[in-house]
């Protein structure tokens, strides 16, 4: 057992960085395809880096219900490939050109190869889980990959839409973003063992988790250089996407600020209207402290749904990942 609880972000890591290793190793043997595009594709997903943010969730569920052994490892590469599958679907879908700072894969090697990888690897993600030979597992991952396929299919009903309500950025959110978080700590619980009751609990803290990331970086698009982001300032607002900060501004704004923001959903990008003047817009009316405080919300759910396990480094680990390492992304 680790002597002394995480205090930082490399501290949250820390805890599972061997683990981590592995992961990486395991992603890399099992993403080598007879096509070598597919190969090269799978590489290049993991040259550009990420928060690994979803296997580290997934590990440090299972060994904070006392899991100790390499299935945590396995189902945290499954958790990884399905979701750079989802990467290379969403940039498709976007028409992206960047991601984490490089190229995008539709870039690189276009539309059509990109889909077919993203089908692979997410079949792959599937062989790789089979091998747990546990139908919780899959009951997991097929809800999972629904979820978040309804995802895509809503966000493209919305897109270039100004009246995007509350609620249907919840639903998005949900469907995006925390059904993925949610899965990671619920299966976590469940290859180590747990009742039904710790796998809800768990469940419910990487959703409160995955809803908090997704306000945090809704904020980061309005205020973050592209450098912190690995993509443009102002993606989301150019690829016809309404995010909370914007959608609690608009309730307020004139109709005069609200042409500004149609003109820029309309030309898909901010050649009449520079982006700085829309992020006025939304700090004005609040929309930026208000996502703030929804977040830090969401993180007081998500630290709360883990008050009855175990007090460990693990657990306390969790707890930071919800707390000032998250919070402190956007401030």
């Amino acid at each position: 057992m680790l002597s002394q609880s995480p205090t930082s972000h490399a501290g949250l890591f820390s805890l599972v960085a061997s683990d981590l290793r592995r992961v990486e190793q395991v992603i890399a043997l099992d993403t080598i395809c007879c096509e070598d595009v597919v190969t090269r594709i799978s590489a290049h997903l993991r040259s550009s880096g990420g928060k690994r943010l979803r296997p580290a969730l997934l590990l440090l569920s299972a060994r904070a219900c006392g899991e100790l052994g390499e299935r945590p490892v396995r189902m945290a590469a499954v958790m990884e490939i399905i979701h750079a599958a989802t990467l290379v679907h969403d940039d498709v879908i976007d028409s992206a050109e960047v991601r984490r700072g490089e190229p995008s894969t539709n870039q690189i090697w276009g539309n059509q190869i990109s889909v077919l990888a993203g089908d692979w690897l997410y079949m792959q993600a599937f062989t790789l889980a089979l091998q747990e030979r546990h139908f919780g597992v899959l009951d997991i991952l097929t809800d999972l990959t629904k979820m978040m396929v309804e995802g895509e299919l809503m966000q493209a009903e919305l897109i270039g839409r100004l009246d995007v309500t509350e609620q249907q950025n919840h639903d998005l959110m949900h469907r995006k973003t925390a059904c993925l978080l949610a899965a990671c700590g619920r299966l976590g619980a469940l290859i180590a063992g747990r009742s039904e009751g710790v796998q809800e609990r768990l469940r419910a803290y990487g959703w409160n988790l995955g809803m908090a990331f997704q306000l945090i970086d809704d904020v980061l698009d309005f205020e973050a250089s592209e450098s912190v982001l690995g993509k443009p300032v102002g993606n989301d607002l150019r690829e016809g996407k309404l995010t909370l900060p914007l959608i609690l501004a608009l309730r307020s704004c004139t109709p005069d600020e609200r042409r500004q923001v149609e003109a820029v959903v309309r030309d898909r990008g901010y050649a009449a209207v520079p982006a700085g003047r829309i992020r006025e817009i939304v700090r004005r009316y609040g929309g930026i402290a208000d996502v703030r405080d929804r977040a830090a919300g969401f993180c007081e759910s998500a630290r709360q749904n883990l008050r009855d396990l175990p007090k460990t480094p693990y657990r306390a680990a969790l707890e930071l990942a919800a707390g000032r390492w998250l919070v402190g992304r956007a401030s």
